[in-house]
Formats: structure tokens, C-alpha cells, sequence
């Protein structure tokens, strides 16, 4: 019998994972298991690169969050799963109502919450396992205590199970095996599922190191017994047979005779939380604005109005008969080329926001691709013309093409903030305390991945080299990837010269080498802004970013994949500078 896990945690629960999505799923692939669940801290920052790698390793995906959550006065994190039935929907909507109304930036699961948008909470499954209120209670033998804590979330989720780990550590501290089967004990005895899971947050026992030091890092503290999580190297990613043999020993310890009936539970509840990576997910998918939101009440009449805003520009673009009519041929072609994909919106939408920019007296330009379509240039997104200058639309926009068109518009750089507040006025929609939001549109996020420098500062940080050492090795080093460090010692001639010969030096750099493409932090995208239709937030998840704009949680690649309209507003001080002049 194969078995799933419920509780993985990738290196996008940032400075937590030790391990890239992809990798767990190769991983799980190998180990032959149907599915894999991917629950990473306090975002879904790595579900679409997940489900990537799922479709390509033929694993299904399963994907939730683990939430910090407060009660009162008891406080705990416990991990909310999407089931196959519109739980990633309301999971999505639960976490972008967190983050949106939040007033700090960790946002925090309470009752008052959870009770507010009960109709997203109460569609998905929660689990809660050893950082749990209920497993503080259970510690501390106050059954009665877990029950009531129990009690007061039993409601708002559509299901509940208590989650047994065991890291097989000595005594009856949680991950232990007596504090795994006293939590099986109490879900047995109040009727409530339970579901054997490793709580896994490494890949393999060796990246034991790697999460004492991004437990550290995280923290900002130095390595000390009681600044790291783990007490053992067990919380990885296991096969079937090692997580039976936990299971057996789980039972064992709480009374019963096998461990069918924990293993089934645990994979009824993995069965139910299945999910599609097109129909849910929305991979290979196009989400674009509706046709009333582009002035149209249907598809036909958006097509319409394309046609007659392109060939409106015909008229003002040319005056001789012979461009006129050669205009009109190539604009039937593209047009062809569009209703054949549906992207009538996409241009629309993008001609409507240059027609905002130009309206305020900003300078708007393409540029790259777009720059070749006709259509572009007849609804004034470009200024370049693409039949004087031989341009084709096939490189941006092309039934042989599978990813969206992308189109780059070049703005003044002290005005681009201006453009972004027409877009999230028109588009957007701040009334985040209700439920139904129908935003249609985000900032996009950008992940920050450890390089060398900075793995150097947490690395050293870490393990207590001092910080003039730190800082010399750190800015010794080019802007390289952390795992070419030791390389970049050995060719440069400038860095030869470094005393790495000390025991705490050289684990330094085989620490930060080590966390090499690990992700930082998130940060908002310098240009890249996502438009789509009503139901964008029941596919994206939305955090406040630091310019105070709505942000989705997946980078520029992960827009893409999930068929969002990506548009690239660059602040260019030529622009500005050219705006300037004319004005003077």
C-alpha cells in the first residue's frame, strides 16, 4: 500500500523548507506515490511550481498552508487543506482576506476571523498536528482543555482531523512516539479523524544542518539547541514503507493491534483532497477581463469592437490608398489570428490602459514584440509601425504560440506609480472586509533566492563567525550563485588570498553553498502587473505588498502558467526626460 503525505513543507516556506518543490516531487515519484501534498508556511508562493512538477513527474498534487492561528490565549499553527471539490478556490480567497485585512505583516488565524468569512473557512479541511493549541493541551495531559479548544474551531472547517507525528524523539515531547499516540487516544475517544503524517520540512536526513541554520536565519539568532526546531534528523520525506512502520508504532503505542485503520483514514482524507491542475489549479488556462468591463455585453459584440477601434485607427495611421488598402489585409489576418485564440480583451484592456496613461499626459510606448503587431499600433499601444518596418506579429502573437502574449509598454519613471493607481481604480476593488471581492487585478511578486552574499551573512550569522569576518568574505565575493562559491575562491586571484583554512570559515561557506536558490523573501516585481477576469481571486492568492498594493503570491512564470494577463509597465527616465524637454 502507497502512502501520501499530508504535511510537506518546501522552500517556499521561506527560511522553513530545506527542499525546491520539484525536488519533493521527484522525490515522491520515486518512492511511487499516486500523490503528494504540499502545505508550506503562511502562503502558497510555490503551488504553481508544485503542480508543474506534479503534471511532469505524473504525481497528483494536494496543496494547503500552514497558518499560525490564536484563540485567546493559546496560540499554535495548525495547516488548512483545499479538497477536490472548489477548496482551492476557497482557500485562495481565505488567505488573500487574511493577508488583505490583516495589520501586521504575519498575518494571524483567530476565531473573530475564521467566523467572518466562514463561507471560505467552512470549505476546507483543517489538520491539527503537533504545533497545534489542541497538541500544547495534549502535552500537558488536559484532555478536557483540547476538547474545548477543539470545540471552539469544530464548525468553521468543513472537516477536522487531529494529526499524529511521530520523529521518533525519546520522552513525551511532541514528535515523539507517546505524544503522536496520546493524540490518536484523544481522537479516538471524541470521535475525531486522525491522520498519520511526518511533518516534513527536509528532503533527506543531511539537510538537517540546513534547516538549524534557516531556523537561525529566520529568527536571527545564533545556532543554540533551543533556537532550532528539530531534535533529530527524521522530519523528511519518507517512503511508504517507513511512514507504515511509524504508523505501526503509533497504534502500538496508543492500544491498538495494527495500523489499518490510521493509514486508511490518512488516505481517504489524501483522496479527498485531490486536485486537478487544470480544472483547480488552472494550468494551460487564459483568464482574461470580461467583455463588460471592456465596454462589449458578449464575445461577438468585444470582437465587433475591436474591428471598429482597429479600423478607426486605419483612418488616422494612413492617408494613402495603397497603405490604406495594404493596412486593411494584414489587420484581417491579425484579427483572424485573435478571435481564433479569444485574446480580444487582451488588446482592449491594454489599449484602454495606454489611453488612460496618454489621457493624463504621461508618454506611453511599446516595446519588444508588441511593437510587430498591427493592432497594437492602430489602437495607439504602439507608435511604431509594423508594415514600414517589416515587422511580423507571429513572434508575439500566434496560434503556434502556447503562452500569452506579452506586451511591454515604456513609461515616464517618475509617473509610472500614477498609471498603476489608474489601473487598481478601474480595475481593482479595496473593499477587502467582504466576502465575493472582485478585484481583478494584482502587483506580481518576486522571489528572492539566496545568492552568495547573502547566504554568506545568514550562514555566518548562524553558525557564530564573527561579524568582521563576515563582512569580509561576504563583500569579497562577485554577484555569483551560492553554490559557485568555493569556486569563485579557487579561480579568482583577488579572493586567494582569504584565510578560509579555520574550521568555522569553512563550514560557513559549505552552509552557504548549500542554500543556494533557496527562496528569501517575496518582494513586488519592479513593472509587473496582472489583470483577469472576476474570478481572478478564486485562482490567486493576494498578500499586501510593501508599496501598499495587492500583490498575487506567484512570481511573473507562475502568472503566466496559470493564464493571467501579464503587463510589464517599465519606468524609463528617457521617457521623463523627453517629456521634460517638450515641456520646456
Amino acid at each position: 500500500m502507497s502512502f501520501i503525505h499530508l504535511n510537506v513543507a518546501s522552500a517556499y516556506s521561506l527560511k522553513y523548507g530545506t527542499t525546491q518543490p520539484s525536488d519533493l516531487v521527484e522525490r515522491a515519484a520515486q518512492f511511487e506515490m499516486p500523490a503528494l501534498a504540499l502545505t508550506d508556511r503562511d502562503g502558497l508562493a510555490g503551488a504553481v511550481r508544485f503542480t508543474q512538477s506534479c503534471v511532469e513527474y505524473g504525481v497528483a498534487p494536494i496543496i494547503g498552508v500552514n497558518c499560525a492561528i490564536e484563540l485567546g490565549d493559546v496560540k499554535g499553527r495548525i495547516t488548512l487543506l483545499a479538497h477536490g471539490d472548489g477548496g482551492w478556490r476557497s482557500l485562495c480567497r481565505l488567505m488573500t482576506s487574511l493577508a488583505m485585512t490583516s495589520d501586521t505583516r504575519k498575518p494571524v488565524l483567530t476565531l473573530d476571523f475564521l467566523q467572518r468569512f466562514s463561507n471560505y473557512s467552512s470549505n476546507v479541511y483543517a489538520l491539527h498536528g503537533p504545533e497545534s493549541p489542541l497538541s500544547s493541551a495534549i502535552q500537558t495531559h488536559r484532555f478536557d482543555r483540547a476538547l474545548s479548544i477543539f470545540n471552539q474551531t469544530r464548525d468553521l472547517f468543513a472537516s477536522n482531523a487531529v494529526e499524529c507525528v511521530s520523529h521518533l524523539i525519546a520522552g513525551k515531547a511532541v514528535r515523539s512516539t507517546e505524544h503522536a499516540a496520546r493524540s490518536l487516544i484523544f481522537a479516538r475517544e471524541n470521535d475525531i479523524d486522525a491522520v498519520v503524517t511526518n511533518a516534513v520540512r527536509m528532503l533527506d536526513r543531511r539537510d538537517g544542518p540546513i534547516a538549524d541554520v534557516l531556523d537561525c536565519a529566520r529568527q536571527l539568532v545564533p545556532l543554540h539547541e533551543r533556537h532550532i526546531e528539530r531534535r533529530n534528523a527524521e522530519g523528511f520525506l519518507k517512503s511508504s514503507d517507513e511512514m507504515i512502520y511509524l504508523a505501526s508504532e503509533i497504534a502500538r503505542a496508543a492500544g491498538e493491534s495494527t495500523p489499518r485503520a490510521l493509514l486508511k483514514t490518512t488516505r481517504e482524507w489524501a483522496e479527498r483532497a485531490l486536485l486537478s491542475p487544470q480544472r483547480d489549479i488552472g494550468l494551460g488556462g487564459a483568464h482574461l477581463p470580461e467583455p463588460h468591463v471592456v465596454g462589449a455585453t458578449n464575445a461577438q459584440e468585444m470582437r465587433a469592437l475591436l474591428r471598429t477601434r482597429s479600423e478607426s485607427g486605419i483612418n488616422r495611421r494612413y492617408t494613402a490608398s495603397d497603405a490604406i488598402k495594404k493596412a486593411r489585409a494584414r489587420l484581417d489576418d491579425e484579427l483572424a489570428v485573435v478571435a481564433t485564440l479569444g485574446y480580444e480583451s487582451y488588446f482592449l484592456t491594454v489599449a484602454d490602459i495606454a489611453a488612460m496613461a496618454n489621457d493624463a499626459g504621461i508618454r506611453v510606448a511599446a516595446r519588444g514584440s508588441g511593437a510587430g503587431s498591427l493592432i497594437c499600433h492602430l489602437l495607439g499601444i504602439s507608435n511604431v509601425d509594423p508594415i514600414e518596418h517589416g515587422l511580423l506579429m507571429e513572434r508575439f502573437c500566434s496560434p503556434l504560440r502556447k503562452a500569452l502574449p506579452d506586451i511591454d509598454i515604456d513609461v515616464e519613471s517618475d509617473r509610472r506609480l500614477e498609471i498603476y493607481d489608474m489601473i487598481f481604480k478601474r480595475y481593482g476593488d479595496n473593499n477587502w472586509d467582504l466576502e465575493g471581492n472582485q478585484s481583478r487585478c494584482a502587483v506580481v511578486a518576486m522571489i528572492d533566492t539566496y545568492r552568495a552574499r547573502h547566504a554568506i551573512r545568514d550562514a555566518g550569522a548562524a553558525l557564530g563567525l564573527p561579524g568582521m569576518e563576515i563582512d569580509m568574505l561576504a563583500k569579497s565575493m562577485p554577484h555569483i550563485r551560492a553554490r559557485n562559491i568555493s569556486k569563485a575562491i579557487e579561480s579568482l586571484p583577488e579572493l586567494r588570498k582569504l584565510n578560509i583554512s579555520t574550521p568555522l570559515m569553512a563550514a560557513t561557506i559549505e552552509m552557504a553553498q548549500r542554500l543556494d536558490g533557496l527562496p528569501r523573501h517575496l518582494a513586488m516585481h519592479p513593472c509587473a502587473i496582472v489583470l483577469s477576469d472576476g474570478g481572478f481571486l478564486d485562482r490567486a492568492p493576494l498578500m499586501a505588498s510593501a508599496g501598499g498594493y495587492p500583490m498575487v503570491a506567484f512570481d511573473k512564470d507562475g502568472v503566466e502558467e496559470v493564464g493571467l494577463l501579464k503587463l510589464d509597465v517599465l519606468g524609463v527616465r528617457m521617457q521623463s526626460t523627453i517629456a521634460y524637454t517638450v515641456k520646456e
